[in-house]
C-alpha cells in the first residue's frame, strides 16, 4: 500500500502538507507520498480518483485501487494514515 498527498504548491495548503509530512515522518518513521498537481502524473491522478477539493490524501492499495480518500482542509489522523504505511 502507499499513500499520495496531492495538493498544490506555492498555493495556502502547502505549508499545511509540508508540515504534515515532515511530522508523520518524524513520529512514524514513513514518508508520504507528495504529489504536485501541477504534474502531468498528478492532474491525471486527481481525475483517475476524482478528486475535486485540495489538499486530498489517498490511500491506494499496491494495485492502484483506492482504500481510501481524505479531501479539503482537513487532514487525516497519523493513526488513521499509519495504517496504509504499514502493509
Amino acid at each position: 500500500m502507499r499513500v499520495v498527498v496531492l495538493y498544490h504548491p506555492k498555493s495556502e495548503h502547502e505549508g499545511k502538507v509540508l508540515d504534515y509530512a515532515a511530522d508523520f515522518k518524524r513520529l512514524r518513521g514513513k514518508e508520504l507520498e507528495l504529489m504536485s498537481l501541477e504534474t502531468t502524473q498528478g492532474a491525471e491522478t486527481a481525475k483517475l480518483y476524482d478528486v475535486t477539493s485540495y489538499p486530498a490524501v489517498l490511500a491506494l492499495a499496491n494495485d492502484g485501487q483506492l482504500l481510501r480518500g481524505w479531501q479539503g482542509g482537513v487532514m487525516p489522523m497519523m493513526n488513521e494514515l499509519e495504517y496504509y504505511t504499514t502493509q
